[in-house]
Formats: structure tokens, C-alpha cells, sequence
């Protein structure tokens, strides 16, 4: 029996929430060096299976929305669009019509796009943006005020991908979403926790209270939320596209807005966005062909960059959370994520040497700095000081009947963005301004140290780690990935991949299995419930590492084409419990 890893281990999947009876249910068997052999078949263990196409969302209503497009004969752009929309709807924490994002696509034809629909800071900002007066960076103005919005592009991005790529009209693929809106959908336990987290925010805004507070208070599970001011949103742009959206009157509100708060938006702002068609950035791993985001996101280079460097070492012969497989990918991710920090950033701002740093040479060089027995202290690698995504993101996957498929994640940042709507136009402003460097040498919202590459200039977007990966073999499509989850993005969708690839997993144990994750800086491993074993952890720590268990890393919603059966594997990670993987 080949060594493969035992998925959902009893710790894991009470953090995850599973039932009593799956954890009970769970066991395992590890050898010497805590590589985990055999597991107990369950039926959390096994994807969805689909001939034809598949659909994989954080939120089963959204899920379910895409899966009407693709069986009303449209493609899996029309599919990703209409998703797109109805999580704006059903997923009003990240699913968003005033964040912005990255859409990577793969043609039934061979070609590999990626477009950049990434906010844009307000051409009124400036570095010192979130200092006072002596230069002392004020807490919340990037995060919780006016001044934290980004030119969105969401809604340009949808609309521009569909446009090029899709065949059905803004009216049709639009639709599931609107209706959505104006009917209303039932809440499950795991969307009334996500709201009634954010009660005392919503509270403070009249026009956000009146939306999602039932009558002052939180709406309680199987309530139905009705959303009419989105819904009349969604449906001037299905009729006027994106003139509606950044020339007429849903950039007319969000300017009002932001001037009545102290906000910098302008309307020129909103005419000037942009969307960008680019290349992927493309690498090889053991023969698949990796087709990922290029800067500003810095996904895609930091985790080639990681897959280099670990190329050439035997994991599927050292078995899924070996200590040797956890020693070199952890000291791969240090010295990429250092890389990341130091070297990316808009591509419009930054030079940005993609092709150095993932090529063989790069690789060898970091490679032959890892120590085989000890951990090498992030002081002892040189690195600049980056910027991070929220954690607060969702991502979608599409693959269509025809070999269409479409890997896409967008967010607001925080969750539910800055907690701002303007006036009666339904949906959330990202806060997506404090990915930025608020000042050289001080943390933002997320602990992030950063440095003036990422400084905030007129136009300038964000760097970001929002990693929508397609992944090919022999040219043809093999998977589709992506996650939510802040700079841990990188890591998730890597152990996905090698999941799959090194340790053998169908898609289900692969987005299931617990995670781990090293960003150079803090010094520190963070690890998931489950990851770490008796055998392993003490290795481990006699090597030099530290530790620190975190309840959730990432949130994969993917799809394999099984080179065993030829069917499409879909699965919705665990840790989304709203989510769903659909297809036929």
C-alpha cells in the first residue's frame, strides 16, 4: 500500500466541527518517523464525483447557482461569473461587490489566462495616508474608517471575464444571484455565527443595521435574509454593466459617502480602474504544470519558488507529515516567503524577477543553505519586509463539460470589509487600503511588518497572496485550486498540490488534511490540530522548531480530474461548513 495520510484525524475534525460519529469513528496508524500509512475509510474521505462539470464553492447556495448556468448550456467562465455575483449575495463577509480579486483561466483550447481585477489605492492617497501629525500610525484608519476602501473591481472583473470569455448574457448569468436578493436565503447555524460576530459592528451603521439585524437583533438559524437594495444593485448592472458601477450612479453613492466621512474617493477614481489580462506565472513539478498568479499577487512566484526547492527530495517516499517532509518544506517556505517580502510588489510600481526567482539556479542556491538535521532561524535569512492578504477571502472553482475551467479568489480583506455600505446601494466596502505599508517598520492589521516597496501611491495595487491555481498534465487539466487565508494561502494551495501529487490523496483527503505553514517571519510553525504527532513533534523541536497550533489554516475548494477513474473530484474543504461541491 502506497503512503498516503490519514485525513480528518479526530483532533482536526472536531476543530472542523464534523459529527460526534465521524470523529469517533477516526483512526490512525503512523510508522517510525510519523509518517501516517493507513487510514480508516470514511465517508467525509471521499469527494463528489462528476463525468461532465464541476462546481466547488465556500456557500452552497452559490455552489448551487453555478451549477444552473453550466446545465443551461453555459460555460465555466459563465458559470465562475454568476458565482461570483451570487456570493456577493449569500456570502456578504467576503463574497463581495466592492473588494476586488484574481480570476486564473484555463481554455478548452490550451491557452492560460489571469486577470488582475486587484483594488486600486484612491489617487488622492499618499504614504502617510494613516499617520498623525508626528508621524505615529493612527489604529483603525486603515482598517475601520472611510480612508480604508480601495477602488474596487469586482464588478469590472466579473463583467470583463464574461465579456471575452463567456457565451451567456450579464441577464442570464446574473440572475441566480438577484434572485437570491430579492427572495431572500435560509441561514444555516454557520452563517448566523458569521453575522452575530459582527452584531455590535453592523449596530453602529443605520443602513448596515437595517440589512443584517432583524429588527436591532441577530438573525437566528432558518431566518430567511431578504436583501432588496442589493438586489436592485445587481440588477442596474446586469442591465448597464460596468457604467452603472464606476461612472453612474453606484460610484455617484460610494463618493457621496466617503466625502460625507472624511473619505479621499473621488470619481475619477472609479473612471479610471482597470482590469489587467496577464500571463500566469508557469513552473513544472514532477511532470505537472503549474499555472498560477503572477504580482501583484505573490502567490504564485513564492509557491513555484517552493516547489523548486523541494523538487528533488523523495517526499512520497517519506510519507505525508514525516519529519523529513515537514523539515524541507517548512525551510523551502522560509526562504521563499522571505523572497516574497523582499522582492514583489505591483508590477505598475516594482520590478518584479519572476524568472529569478524560480528558476533551477535560485533553487539550488537555497537548497544547498538547508541544513539536514536543524532549522535555520529566520534571522540567518535575508529578506525585506512584505505585505499580507486578509484572512477574511473566498475562492471558487469551475470546470465545465468542454475542458473550461476556472480557478478565481476575491475578498474584502477584513471580514464584512471595513463594515461600511454606501447609502441604500447593499453591499460592503473592503478594507483592502491597510495590505499597504502604513508606515515602514510597524505592524498592520494583521501583525504584518512592512517595508516601502509596498508604500501607498496614487493608482498603486496592493501586493497580495491570493494564490487561483490551475494545474495541468501533458497540457491537459489535472486540477483547480485555491483558498482564502491570508499569506497561509501560499502554503494551503501548495500542500493540496503535493498532496495529490507526492502522497497520492483523491481530492477530498487532500483539501482535508491538516496543514502547516512558515513565513519566514515570526520564526514560528503554525500547524494545525492533527499535523503533529508523538513521533514527529519531538523530533521536530530537537531540530530547532517552534510550534503554534492554530484552529484553521486555509479553506481549499477544489477539483481534481482522477487519473485513476477520469472523473472530476470535487470537494469543499472542511473547514467551510457552508460549502459545497456540486456538478453532473
Amino acid at each position: 500500500m502506497s503512503r498516503i495520510a490519514v485525513l480528518l484525524s479526530a483532533a482536526f475534525l472536531a476543530a472542523a466541527g464534523a459529527s460526534a460519529a465521524a470523529v469517533a469513528g477516526q483512526a490512525t496508524v503512523f510508522d517510525q518517523v510519523g509518517a501516517i500509512t493507513s487510514r480508516t475509510a470514511l465517508a467525509a474521505d471521499r469527494p463528489v464525483e462528476a463525468r461532465h462539470a464541476m462546481v466547488v464553492t465556500a456557500q452552497h447556495y452559490a455552489t448551487e447557482a453555478g451549477l444552473e448556468i453550466l446545465k443551461k448550456g453555459g460555460n465555466a467562465i459563465d458559470a465562475a461569473v454568476a458565482v461570483g455575483y451570487a456570493l456577493a449575495v449569500v456570502d456578504p463577509c467576503c463574497g463581495n461587490l466592492g473588494g476586488g480579486g484574481f480570476m486564473t483561466v484555463h481554455l478548452a483550447s490550451g491557452r492560460n489566462l489571469f486577470l488582475d481585477f486587484r483594488e486600486k489605492a484612491p489617487l488622492k492617497a499618499t504614504p502617510t495616508l494613516y499617520q498623525d501629525a508626528q508621524g505615529n500610525v493612527v489604529p483603525g484608519l486603515s482598517t475601520k474608517s472611510w480612508l480604508s476602501i480601495g477602488v474596487p473591481g469586482t464588478v469590472m472583473g466579473l463583467n470583463e471575464a464574461l465579456a471575452r470569455y463567456g457565451t451567456m448574457s450579464r441577464a442570464e448569468v446574473m440572475a441566480p444571484a438577484i434572485r437570491l436578493a430579492r427572495e431572500g436565503f435560509r441561514l444555516s447555524p454557520a452563517d448566523v455565527k458569521r453575522l452575530e460576530s459582527h452584531t455590535a459592528v453592523f449596530a453602529k451603521e443605520p443602513n448596515v443595521a437595517a440589512i443584517f439585524l432583524n429588527h436591532g437583533k441577530p438573525y437566528r438559524v432558518g431566518e430567511v435574509l431578504k436583501q432588496p437594495q442589493l438586489a436592485h444593485t445587481l440588477e442596474l448592472i446586469a442591465k448597464d454593466g460596468d457604467a452603472v458601477y464606476y461612472k453612474g450612479p453606484i460610484a455617484h453613492a460610494i463618493v457621496a459617502a466617503s466625502k460625507t466621512h472624511g473619505g479621499i474617493l473621488s470619481l475619477r477614481d472609479f473612471a479610471d480602474y482597470t482590469v489587467n489580462w496577464e500571463k500566469p506565472v508557469s513552473c513544472d513539478y514532477r511532470g505537472y504544470t503549474i499555472e498560477s498568479a503572477p504580482p501583484p499577487s505573490s502567490g504564485g512566484t513564492t509557491m513555484c519558488e517552493i516547489l523548486q526547492i523541494i523538487k528533488p527530495y523523495p517526499f512520497s517516499k517519506w510519507g505525508y507529515a514525516s519529519v523529513k517532509a515537514t523539515h524541507y518544506l517548512v525551510e523551502a517556505e522560509r526562504r521563499a516567503f522571505a523572497d516574497r517580502n523582499s522582492e514583489l510588489g505591483d508590477p505598475a510600481f516594482v520590478h518584479n524577477p519572476v524568472a529569478e526567482l524560480i528558476s533551477p539556479a535560485h533553487a539550488a542556491k537555497l537548497r544547498a543553505s538547508i541544513k539536514p538535521d536543524a532549522a535555520t532561524p529566520s534571522s540567518a535569512i535575508k529578506g525585506g519586509r512584505g505585505p499580507d492578504e486578509g484572512t477574511h477571502t473566498t475562492h471558487f472553482s469551475v470546470v465545465d463539460a468542454k475542458g473550461n475551467a476556472v480557478s478565481t479568489t476575491y475578498t474584502l480583506n477584513f471580514l464584512f470589509g471595513n463594515g461600511k455600505i454606501a447609502g441604500d446601494t447593499g453591499f460592503f466596502l473592503n478594507d483592502e487600503m491597510d495590505d499597504f505599508t502604513s508606515k515602514p517598520g510597524v505592524p498592520n492589521g494583521y501583525g504584518l511588518v512592512q517595508g516601502k516597496a509596498n508604500e501607498i501611491e496614487p493608482g498603486k495595487r496592493p501586493l497580495s497572496s491570493m494564490t487561483p491555481t490551475i494545474v495541468l498534465h501533458n497540457g491537459h487539466l489535472f486540477m483547480v485550486t485555491g483558498s482564502p487565508g491570508g499569506s497561509t494561502i501560499i502554503s494551503t494551495v501548495l500542500e493540496s498540490i503535493l498532496n495529490v501529487i507526492d502522497f497520492h490523496m483523491n481530492m477530498k483527503q487532500a483539501v482535508d488534511a491538516p496543514r502547516v505553514h512558515q513565513q519566514w517571519l515570526p520564526d514560528v510553525v503554525f500547524v494545525e490540530p492533527g499535523y503533529l504527532t508523538a513521533a514527529t513533534r519531538p523530533v521536530l523541536n530537537k531540530m530547532g522548531y517552534r510550534f503554534r497550533v492554530v484552529p484553521s489554516i486555509g479553506a481549499d475548494e477544489a477539483i481534481l480530474r482522477s487519473p485513476r477513474t477520469g472523473l472530476l473530484e470535487g470537494a469543499n474543504d472542511a473547514r467551510r461548513r457552508t460549502g459545497l461541491a456540486a456538478g453532473y
